[in-house]
């Protein structure tokens, strides 16, 4: 096995793979018990040369690495890369870049809907990942022989992997479909955490102004809090406790202590003032700042039979090209689609998605297309 625990092995190691055209990257972290992710291992693969960087080793520059990730030259292999890249932009305000993920690739090259990297390393790769030592604390030392081949492995097997999905993308011409898909994984937007719109993952559906406000507020100062700390944001109040805050509003510390999911010792200490104060803040929260929920449309009466006609042209649409339904549309989109003329920013009838499947929605309802049955197998008729 390589494990790199040096920094004079890490850059030698990055300037050997450094002329390489891609290098596939997987990380090992832990946040059970933190806020941010805790970087412990980073593997990384040339098309002839793997190591497992220990980020935990003391002293280790892990410069050479972060430069590698910066190259352009480089392609970046990930596989379901949001959470890695989430760690390199804490580590550096950047996203690597040039940027593949296996996983979006797979989709569109027709494996089916977030297919797992054990799936996509059997069907490409022929290889068996053993996952018995997945879920180990990887911030414990020293890390035995098993845990590092065992994450080796997740790069060594996308190497194939990649190569296939890359020689299917070229021959199918796709490759302009997943460079769509990358733009929101490249986007340093993802990967911001502004307190100030942390209420939006709550999902408060049918909440009035005043919950709203005290949501925003209260979620808001909990963040803050929570990345302060370097702590889970739920070890701070938990989601409970802030839907029963929103919902009864507490301005004394006497009703403070009263709330579920809140002591005495936390109402009489600074987390229980500063609290209340968020509350406060959203009760005096200006009517032209409260936050709104975006509309949810209603579907008229007699659409759910399009909206499921719509789903098996989806389905038949997507078997015909080997494409993932989950990255040409969804159900929501299948409501809208149905329930509206105006088929501006409804991504299904947009760029690639509208040759697949939203140019076919349209001529469904504009009763240009049916649906008939040969034999045992549904057919589209044009009309």
């Amino acid at each position: 096995m390589t494990l790199i625990t040096e920094s004079a092995a890490l850059a030698a190691f990055c300037a050997k793979v450094s002329t390489s055209s891609y290098v596939t990257v997987d990380t090992e972290f832990m946040r059970d018990r933190t806020y941010y992710p805790q970087l412990c291992l980073v593997q990384v693969a040339g098309p002839d040369d793997a190591a497992a960087i220990d980020a935990l080793a003391p002293g280790i520059d892990l410069s050479p690495l972060l430069a590698l990730m910066d190259n352009p030259a480089i392609l970046k292999v990930f596989h379901a890369a949001r959470q890695d890249l989430e760690i390199f932009y804490n580590l550096t305000g950047r996203v690597p870049t040039p940027l593949f993920d296996t996983q979006v690739a797979a989709m569109v090259c027709g494996f089916g809907d977030q297919v797992s990297y054990e799936t996509l390393a059997a069907q490409l790769s022929r290889a068996r990942i053993d996952k018995s030592v997945r879920f180990t604390d990887w911030a414990q030392r020293p890390l035995s022989e098993r845990q590092v081949t065992y994450a080796l492995s997740d790069v060594t097997h996308l190497r194939p992997a990649y190569e296939a999905l890359a020689r299917k993308l070229a021959a199918n011409g796709r490759a302009g479909w997943l460079q769509e898909e990358m733009a929101t994984l490249l986007d340093p937007a993802t990967y911001r955490l502004d307190p100030e719109e942390v209420w939006r993952r709550m999902r408060p559906r049918g909440a009035k102004p005043k919950f709203l406000a005290i949501m925003k507020e209260v979620t808001a100062w909990r963040e803050r809090e929570a990345q302060r700390r370097d702590t889970p944001r739920n070890r701070v109040v938990r989601d409970e406790t802030i839907l029963d805050l929103c919902a009864h509003a507490p301005t004394t510390l006497d009703e403070l202590a009263r709330m579920r999911g809140l002591s005495k010792n936390f109402a009489d200490g600074r987390l229980g003032q500063e609290l209340l104060d968020a509350v406060k803040r959203g009760l005096a929260m200006p009517q032209a700042e409260i936050p709104t929920l975006p509309d949810s449309p209603d579907l008229p009466s007699g659409l759910g039979p399009i909206v499921e006609l719509l789903k098996v042209l989806l389905k038949m649409k997507c078997e015909e090209h080997g494409v993932a339904q989950k990255l040409v549309a969804t159900t929501a989109e299948l409501e809208r689609i149905a329930a509206s003329d105006d088929d501006t920013g409804i991504p299904a009838l947009q760029g690639w998605r509208r040759e697949v499947f939203g140019s076919a929605a349209l001529d469904l309802k504009a009763s240009k297309l049916a649906f008939t049955l040969k034999g045992k197998k549904i057919v589209l008729l044009k009309l």
